[in-house]
């Protein structure tokens, strides 16, 4: 028996709701089909955004959401994107596909889309092929509300008042395709262009975000924080103004590059494999974070994963460059093991966003034409939303050995917990192993627990929807939860989430 110990008295820190984060590219059917079809679509839409699609979203809660790239960021010129239709510029899609790019999706479209969905905003800048002048009018364009020529232009593009970024990129990936740059080129780079990032509305500042590291990449971590944020020094300058995050990019791929392995067809050891990968993510985020800590040790900036997940090869008869793959249990167990982690080290992770929202990817949703269905991977996010904004609070599991193969074995069991304002206490628990269910004691130091509401996610670990069987794994109720005097009892099947709700 596992014996889960929370002591919902001792909080750890604020779980910022930009950690249940999404990401949103010019790439395969991510934007275009799958958030956007236009207003001219047989497919229900308001204002050219898919009904369905917002309407399944907003059932997650989205906080925030990241364009328009990853590597097309490098290479999109934001005022292609502006204007009539049928005036805007085509160019081909060099990253993704070698596809026709219309332009019909643009910053208009954008904020459109996040004001459906009730989200911040997080603009990625053009820092490989961009000039300083671009960027600089991009802010300007979305964001005075003033007398200048961006504003103006803005106006006659049909939207009298600016709009609020919340957050703002500058570059992707500068380490690869945003530019192939030295640590020490980007970081200079990063301090002039962010400085032409104005603050144009001074109680809603642009939090600006620095290219960070490509996975365990922690040369690239300190050569940019000692050229962008300086150590404080009494007698000296702090640069500490010049970020408000640094990012981090990592997939967790059971192959290698060439060959990721599929999406379905895999075996218990590329499970395993998969679940000790996914696991590495703790690591990363101590190795940067320690970085961090000499240069920030009042955590001032934020870690910010706006780039993870899973990614296998792409589905038989799909173009490779459009990086379609189905979603599995696999997926889901990935989602929720991330997601614990980012949670427990709320203390420096500030934001994460999974690439990527749509049809690309880990996605939670899938479309083709009309149809759409939503991901095991959907249902995780679904069943913790209820983290945002909460209190994480201190946990410990106390569980015999480990399962999976020889070289990836993982804990079998994998927790975070919080609690909300009105003191609900929430535990989402995975259990990693393939075929062993494990019972489960909860314990909590203090309360006495009233009632429980929870929810399970389960099923064979290639299960996954499809467009013939949308619902064959879902978020179902879990009823085999007992209340005890000082907690829950319950079992938790083999490869399964669980979400509790205690109060």
């Amino acid at each position: 028996m596992a014996k889960l110990y929370v002591n919902e008295k001792k909080k750890k820190g604020y779980i910022n709701p930009e950690i249940y984060g999404h990401f949103s590219e010019h790439l395969g059917r991510c934007i275009y089909e799958g958030l956007f079809v236009g207003e001219d679509s047989h497919i229900p839409n308001k204002n050219g955004m898919r009904t369905d699609v917002v309407e399944a979203l907003k059932r997650l809660q989205i906080p925030v959401l990241r364009w328009p790239g990853g590597c097309f960021a490098d290479e999109y010129h934001w005022k292609d994107g502006i204007g009539p239709k049928e005036g805007r510029k085509r160019m081909v899609n060099t990253h993704w596909g070698g596809v026709v790019e219309d332009n019909s999706f643009g910053t208009h479209e954008f904020f459109e889309l996040c004001e459906q969905l009730g989200c911040k905003t997080y603009i990625n800048g053009n820092v490989g092929s961009g000039t300083v002048q671009e960027m600089s009018e991009w802010v300007e364009y979305m964001t005075f509300d003033g007398v200048s020529p961006m504003a103006e232009l803005r106006r006659r593009n049909g939207r009298e008042e600016p709009w609020r970024v919340d957050y703002f990129g500058v570059g992707n990936e500068n380490w690869g395709c945003g530019g192939n740059m030295t640590p020490e080129y980007y970081a200079n780079l990063y301090r002039r262009y962010q400085t032409y990032v104005r603050h144009y509305d001074k109680a809603a500042p642009v939090k600006k975000i620095c290219g960070g590291p490509n996975a365990d990449d922690d040369n690239w971590t300190k050569k940019v924080l000692e050229t962008c944020y300086a150590k404080p020094n009494p007698g000296g300058k702090n640069f500490s103004g010049f970020m408000d995050g640094l990012s981090l990019h990592y997939y967790v791929v059971p192959g290698d590059w060439e060959h990721k392995g599929s999406a379905t067809g895999f075996d218990e050891a590329d499970w395993y494999k998969t679940m000790h990968k996914a696991l590495y993510m703790e690591e990363l985020i101590k190795l940067h974070g320690a970085i961090m800590d000499q240069y920030d040790p009042d955590k001032k900036i934020g870690l910010i994963v706006d780039e993870w997940g899973d990614w296998f090869d792409v589905e038989p008869g799909t173009n490779p460059g459009f990086l379609y793959q189905q979603n599995t249990m696999r997926d889901a167990l990935v989602a929720a093991v991330s997601l614990n982690i980012f949670n427990r080290h709320c203390d420096r992770v500030k934001m994460a966003c999974i690439a990527q929202m749509v049809n690309v990817l880990q996605s939670v949703i899938l479309t083709e034409d009309e149809r759409m269905l939503l991901t095991p991977t959907y249902h995780v996010f679904h069943m913790y939303r209820g983290h945002q904004g909460a209190e994480l609070v201190e946990s410990s599991l106390s569980v015999e050995g480990t399962v999976g193969v020889e070289g990836y074995e993982v804990p079998a069991l994998q927790e975070s917990v919080s609690v909300r304002e009105d003191g609900t206490v929430l535990v989402t628990l995975a259990n990693l192993s393939v075929r062993e269910a494990c019972p489960v004691e909860l314990m909590l130091t203090e309360k006495k627990p009233e009632t429980v509401k929870a929810a399970i996610l389960t099923g064979k670990m290639q299960a996954h929807n499809t467009f013939e069987e949308p619902d064959r794994v879902k978020e179902e109720e879990f009823q085999d939860v007992a209340l005890t005097e000082r907690g829950v009892r319950f079992t938790i099947p083999a490869c399964s989430v669980v979400s509790l709700e205690i109060r």
